[in-house]
């Protein structure tokens, strides 16, 4: 019997890649796709645990789990770091430079 490549394998790897790259982007993209590449993750890991002599490519699933439980964490510390500065600073100073030089300077006292 022939083994074929397990479903998604690739695009878990992709997204687990690719929600570590995105965990800046206010650490919502890099969740989302932490989330999503867990649960193909999952269901490729069940589909090979039931017959694993049919199927190649397990290894691009475990380093793509990995990687997106890496880019879940990296992505909701930095999420929780917005809404900290947000909540610290407001969101005026989070979109001005200057505002926020200013409020900066007035919780460190100078």
């Amino acid at each position: 019997m022939e083994q074929q490549k397990l479903p998604n394998s690739t695009l878990i790897l992709v997204f687990g890649i690719l929600s570590i790259l995105t965990c800046c982007c206010y650490g919502f993209i890099g969740l989302i796709l932490g989330i999503v590449t867990i649960v193909l993750a999952n269901k490729a890991t069940q589909l090979y645990t039931t017959n694993p002599e049919l199927y190649t490519g397990y290894q691009n699933v475990k380093t793509g789990k990995i990687l997106a439980y890496i880019g879940i964490t990296l992505s909701a510390l930095y999420l929780i770091f917005v809404i900290s500065m947000v909540i610290t600073l407001g969101w005026e100073a989070m979109q001005d430079p200057e505002l926020m030089q200013e409020r900066m300077r007035e919780l460190l006292g100078q």
